[in-house]
């Protein structure tokens, strides 16, 4: 099984819980697509898009469940990344984890494991 990530913040994935279905992020919904990142692309995007945000999840989502809505395209130096071109059913979704607010500018990431 292969598996992507979304970061996110906890009030936002606490609707989507309570919806059964995460939309997306204001930055998601402008570009009209959810953005993920694989494992590799994780620490990256945390520190890029996420610098010094607090009460943030890391949300594991099964790729084989999303279907061809699940598009993985060029972006940041031209790597792939998953964009979901639909909400992001619950049912996909792995497990989620508390991601530690940053340390002197440092964020440490989970464990990745499934």
């Amino acid at each position: 099984m292969s598996i992507i990530y979304k970061i996110c913040e906890k009030a936002l994935w606490l609707k989507a819980e309570a919806e059964r279905q995460f939309c997306g992020s204001p930055a998601d919904l402008r570009n009209g697509f959810i953005h993920f990142s694989t494992a590799a692309q994780l620490a990256a995007t945390a520190a890029k898009h996420f610098a010094g945000a607090r009460d943030l999840l890391l949300v594991a989502v099964d790729v084989a469940a999303l279907g061809a809505a699940l598009k993985w395209e060029a972006s940041r130096g031209g790597d792939l990344f998953p964009h979901l071109y639909a909400p992001l059913p619950l049912a996909a979704v792995r497990w989620t984890r508390a991601l530690p607010d940053e340390v002197g500018g440092r964020r440490l990431l989970p464990e990745l494991d499934a």
